[in-house]
């Protein structure tokens, strides 16, 4: 019987077989990059519920992301039709979300705890740190929330922290605000994120019988992307696998890049000494890439010294060269990368093919403006995310407040959102007298007349309580579907309103409002009779970047090397390819820290399925700062057999109009400054005139008509109207059309 299941696998190479059928005891699977890991996982549990071995509801398996974790589970469920849907696969996060709604009780937290973001962060250091008495610029917030989570990643009581000061004034500073810090949150009913996986860890040490409960049953435990856990994660998975020791993690000490995030590559480098008798099964064939990028990556990542060891391999072709094309600055880089672009779609290609990856968010921007002025339609992973739009952060806060209105942080925001005549002065004063007594604002307002220092304000107080308890009325009520209750606040607070009389793009604004309705129809479609208020703000607060990538839409897409960790590509340009810039130059005196520039490296380049591209600049205006950095060291890893270099001879000077002139003979035919191409000047200076009504042709749009032309500087910005591809805003300098 077991050898009929097992030929079910047999379309899996050998190593990976050797993973799905290795179920008992402690298991690493080191998974390069595109070796299939996550068809590993798949099948893994696939073959152990095919087997009998458990039942679904038996096996955890842990992900990174909220993104990652519903692929796992759809393919678990296409794989095993019956009972997929009852795994556990989901995020660290939200997998103690789920233990702590069921038994945060037990340390002090009601099941509608809110969950804490970073502006909410922010904004409770601030007034902390206010309330304190201590100076903002000495011990500013972002600061002071990156050493409180590295205290969380360590499970640091601030007494410990306060204790490991010693005679360090500011991190005594920073010790007495993580305390007053923790003390609000618990007061808030709240926690971070950091606090979500700390108090699971709590929970479980306070209380063996839970820990008990859920040792029996998770009998096998997965946790993908180990090289990527801290402290407390290790903890959390470790304390779980305790009992049945069906531990695998699956991970690539190679991809090891958040450091700063408090991962610790110990973790995945002493799993054999920490699991004893642990199994370690390598997966190297690559199924992404071509041997020459392979190549590439093997040839830097082999220059780290602390590592596993495995070289990746792969049967796919041989593909091209990897191409650094030599670039004088950073807009002459950016318009290579669009021109680049711009003809393989041409030739092709999707726009989805191409990604654009970068060390720092600062690179983003010459970038971003190239891609524009081209018609290249792009989207910043890791920009200004949907959520974090203003009036999407105050429509939330409303739900969060009648979901949890002992929640300050959220009160605080809409108190006066729109305005009710309670100003700032007031809010400090209930704070101060809610911080003096140990109880929430929500609790203070509420009472409002009992205190004289609010005696002013309190009728105010008084119907904004009101409102507040009556949208909390409707949502217990059951009466309601969570978007009738997204309505209903809509519509008493008279928010659209406020967003007319008081903000700019008041229109583009009410669409968001209206989106995040969208939003909420969709959640209430996808979970069903589980749709309830506190399951959706949990889902939103957890959601991350990559979450919100959409594979489907044809779009170029530009994000950090670091966020591009777990995708792949047709295309991948990496730029900035310099050293100072990356590596960085913060890594540079540091052997530690360069390992990990090394690995980011690796991860960049093994995202690269067909075509790689690595850019460099002679000189780069970054931070206000003219730079001229030599060549990355990371490129000079690569064996030069496996590069085509390009542009190396061409050099820029400024013409009379502004645009880059091309001068000099090296340049290669792809990019001849002799052919009439890219930099030339443009078509409007040398007599094209295009007019409103215009009927033009696009090298890549086809046709249009011109439904409008504004003069800018020297150029003209043209929104065109195209029979297939829709409305296009081009600049005319940039745009090559014939007039018809």
């Amino acid at each position: 019987m077991d050898q009929d299941i097992k030929s079910n696998f047999s379309f899996m190479n050998n190593m990976q077989q050797q993973a799905v059928f290795t179920t008992e005891g402690p298991l690493l699977i080191l998974a390069g990059a595109g070796s299939g890991k996550t068809t590993v996982l798949v099948n893994r549990i696939a073959y152990i519920l095919q087997s009998g071995l458990c039942n679904p509801w038996n096996i955890l398996a842990i992900t990174f992301t909220n993104k990652a974790a519903g692929e796992l589970k759809d393919r678990i469920c296409a794989a095993v039709p019956e009972g997929g849907a009852d795994i556990w696969a989901a995020t660290f996060h939200s997998t103690c979300a789920r233990i702590l709604r069921r038994y945060g009780d037990r340390i002090g937290y009601s099941s509608h705890f809110t969950v804490y973001g970073t502006d909410d962060q922010k904004r409770l250091v601030k007034d902390v740190t206010k309330q304190l008495g201590i100076d903002e610029k000495r011990t500013p917030a972002k600061a002071v929330l990156a050493e409180i989570s590295r205290a969380k990643d360590k499970m640091q009581s601030p007494k410990e922290m306060l204790k490991l000061a010693q005679y360090d004034s500011r991190k005594i500073e920073i010790a007495k605000i993580y305390e007053v810090y923790q003390a609000r949150l618990k007061t808030a009913d709240a926690m971070d994120f950091d606090d979500l996986l700390c108090n699971t860890v709590e929970l479980f040490e306070q209380f063996p019988e839970i820990l008990g409960f859920y040792q029996n049953q998770f009998r096998y435990i997965m946790v993908d992307e180990y090289q990527d856990t801290n402290k407390v994660q290790y903890k959390f998975v470790s304390m779980l696998a305790q009992k049945h020791g069906n531990i695998c993690v699956v991970g690539d000490d190679d991809q090891s890049i958040y450091k700063f995030r408090g991962a610790t590559i110990e973790n995945i480098l002493s799993f054999e000494n920490t699991f004893k008798g642990a199994k370690v099964i390598r997966l190297e064939q690559n199924y992404r890439s071509t041997s020459t990028i392979l190549d590439a990556a093997n040839g830097v990542i082999s220059n780290n010294t602390v590592r596993k060891g495995k070289t990746l391999w792969t049967q796919n072709p041989k593909g091209e060269k990897v191409e650094l094309h030599t670039c004088d600055n950073e807009r002459d880089e950016a318009m290579f990368i669009a021109k680049t672009i711009t003809d393989g779609v041409a030739d092709g290609r999707k726009y989805s093919d191409y990604a654009v990856l970068y060390r720092t968010n600062a690179q983003s921007n010459s970038i971003e403006q190239a891609l524009s002025r081209s018609g290249i339609p792009h989207r910043i992973i890791g920009g200004h995310r949907f959520y974090d739009r203003e009036e999407i952060r105050d429509m939330v806060a409303y739900l969060q407040v009648v979901n949890n209105p002992h929640d300050d942080v959220r009160l605080a925001r809409i108190i006066n959102v729109p305005k009710r005549g309670i100003g700032a002065r007031t809010v400090t004063v209930a704070s101060e007298i809610a911080s003096g007594l140990g109880e929430s604002l929500y609790s203070v307002i509420k009472e409002a007349d009992s205190y004289p220092q609010l005696s002013r304000a309190a009728n105010k107080l008084k119907e904004f309580v009101s409102l507040i308890d009556g949208f909390i009325n409707a949502e217990k009520s059951g009466d309601y579907t969570l978007a009738e209750l997204y309505n209903l606040i809509t519509e008493h607070t008279e928010y659209e309103n406020y967003l007319r009389m008081e903000k700019d793009n008041p229109d583009v604004r009410i669409e968001n409002i209206e989106e995040l309705s969208s939003n909420i129809i969709k959640f209430e479609e996808d979970y069903g009779e589980e749709a309830d208020l506190s399951n959706f703000l949990e889902e939103i607060s957890l959601l991350s970047d990559i979450d919100n990538y959409d594979s489907e839409s044809d779009t170029c897409v530009m994000m950090t090397l670091h966020s591009a960790k777990g995708l792949e590509f047709p295309v991948v340009f990496i730029t900035g390819m310099e050293e100072g810039l990356f590596p960085s130059i913060a890594s540079m005196m540091n052997p530690e820290e360069i390992g990990e520039e090394r690995r980011l490296a690796y991860v960049g380049i093994t995202r690269a399925k067909q075509k790689l591209y690595l850019t460099k600049t002679r000189s780069r205006m970054l931070f206000g700062s003219t730079t001229y950095n030599k060549e990355s060291r990371f490129v000079t890893e690569i064996p030069d057999q496996l590069l085509e270099k390009t542009g190396e001879g061409r050099m820029f000077r400024a013409t009379s109009s502004g645009a880059p002139s091309v001068i000099g003979s090296k340049a290669k035919s792809a990019y001849n400054p002799s052919k009439p191409a890219f930099y030339q000047k443009p078509a409007i200076s040398s007599g094209a005139k295009y007019s409103v009504g215009d009927t033009v042709l696009h090298k890549i749009f086809g046709k249009g008509m011109i439904v409008s032309a504004e003069k800018m500087g020297n150029d003209t910005l043209l929104e065109i109207a195209f029979d297939k591809a829709g409305t296009k805003k081009l600049m005319a300098n940039f745009c090559k059309m014939e007039k018809l």
